[in-house]
């Protein structure tokens, strides 16, 4: 079966009709305007037909305002001036019926003032509730410098992928991975692993040798012809076409 959403303004709605709810239970509990003189359960009926009503009245004019004015003051008292009358006239109606007041322009316009004050009062209570805290941006954290071994490191095995990197020797259609944890052989073209580890510091050395160059130990190079041996002992050769790099770092 498919699974119910609710929509956000259902969920919006419902909230609203709860926090209107919720003052008129406060309001019947205080008696306010000389409606303590009620009974309780009147009082109960009276302040939650009042806030309700009054309350979608405001929600209806308070909508478009608020995807126009964005001044959280000059949408209060736009949106509280408003709804003043059409809760006025509500108010005077549930009036005549619960406690038979007549019905006459004057009648109604007598609750005017108090109404405004409660419009205010609960319509600002309303846009803090739902008023979105404005936070001070955060400032970014450094990013921590990515490994520029890192793409190539996602061709070894888990139990090398995190070692230290000293060298890749081309054999035919395989890579052999020089590592402190150990070699491997990987399936790979030697072309690809120089695009991979361009941004690594290193060397290629010979046409099937690329060295990490915190391995390389010392270089030594003699009538043409050189060779890099490294921290673990290895002996990698350099030839005269990827000399000058080296040359140029002052290995020799």
């Amino acid at each position: 079966m498919p699974e119910f959403s609710v929509r956000p303004w259902m969920r919006r709605l419902a909230a609203d009709f709860a926090l209107w709810i919720a003052i008129g239970v406060v309001m019947a509990f205080l008696g306010p305007f000389e409606t303590a003189r009620q009974p309780l359960s009147l009082r109960f009926a009276y302040w939650l037909l009042c806030m309700v009503g009054g309350g979608l009245i405001g929600v209806a004019i308070d909508e478009p305002l608020r995807r126009r004015v964005s001044h959280f003051w000059s949408r209060l008292v736009a949106a509280s001036v408003l709804m003043t009358p059409p809760v006025t006239i509500l108010v005077g109606l549930v009036n005549h019926f619960m406690f038979g007041d007549r019905l006459g322009w004057a009648n109604l316009a007598e609750p005017a003032f108090q109404v405004f004050v409660v419009c205010i009062a609960t319509m600002c209570l309303r846009q803090l509730a739902w008023a979105q805290a404005v936070r001070p941006p955060l400032l970014a954290e450094p990013e921590a410098p990515r490994d520029p071994t890192h793409t190539f490191r996602q061709r070894l095995s888990a139990k090398r992928r995190g070692a230290e990197l000293i060298a890749v020797e081309a054999e035919d259609h395989y890579l052999r991975v020089h590592t402190d944890a150990g070699q491997e052989l990987i399936t790979a073209r030697f072309g690809d692993a120089l695009k991979e580890l361009d941004a690594a510091p290193g060397f290629r050395t010979h046409r099937s040798w690329w060295v990490a160059t915190g391995a390389i130990d010392e270089v030594k190079w003699l009538r043409g012809r050189g060779e890099a041996k490294l921290k673990c002992g290895l002996v990698v050769p350099i030839s005269r076409s990827n000399a000058a790099p080296l040359k140029a770092a002052g290995w020799f």
